[in-house]
């Protein structure tokens, strides 16, 4: 079984955090079982919320994270948990079609508060590759249109789009 390396993006997430509030809320979409998102930011004072679709990922960050909001639902059809965050972070974002992936950043901004911010990256030209996780094709609609997306519909800074 492939697994992701824990180290791989610590030093993205802490730097990303540092533009947040101290202790603020932070929504994690395809949390899965935590590592290294949630990990990170709980170890920094984030109160953290996870969001992902597996029974399996959602119980073992549970078990890892006690005192952490999960829930078991897809990012489509989750309600957020009700509330906006200071950060969003997203994982699973390149495993949505490209239809899907603009209709969810349009929504999913709706869930920052202002002057909120999201992590993710992207490469600067669309493409297509295998994921390395899933084996499902990932689609990166390119730097340039997730910028203008979030710039368009909600005016949030975007952290990191590289």
């Amino acid at each position: 079984m492939v697994r992701r390396d824990p180290a791989i993006g610590v030093a993205t997430v802490r730097a990303w955090a540092r533009e947040l509030p101290s202790g603020g809320a932070v929504l994690d979409l395809g949390c899965g079982n935590g590592v290294p998102i949630s990990q990170v930011l709980i170890e920094d004072g984030f109160v953290v919320y996870g969001v992902d679709a597996a029974p399996a990922m959602t119980a073992a960050f549970h078990e890892r994270f006690p005192r952490a909001h999960i829930a078991c639902e897809t990012v489509e059809d989750s309600d957020y948990f009700g509330r906006v965050f200071d950060g969003v972070a997203w994982g699973l974002l390149f495993l949505l079609s490209a239809d899907a992936q603009a209709a969810l950043v349009r929504r999913v901004a709706s869930a920052l508060k202002p002057g909120g911010r999201f992590l993710f990256t992207a490469p600067e030209q669309a493409c297509t590759w295998t994921d390395m996780l899933t084996g499902r094709q990932s689609i990166s609609l390119g730097a340039k249109v997730y910028r203008a997306t979030l710039v368009l519909e909600q005016a949030w800074p975007l952290s990191r789009v590289c």
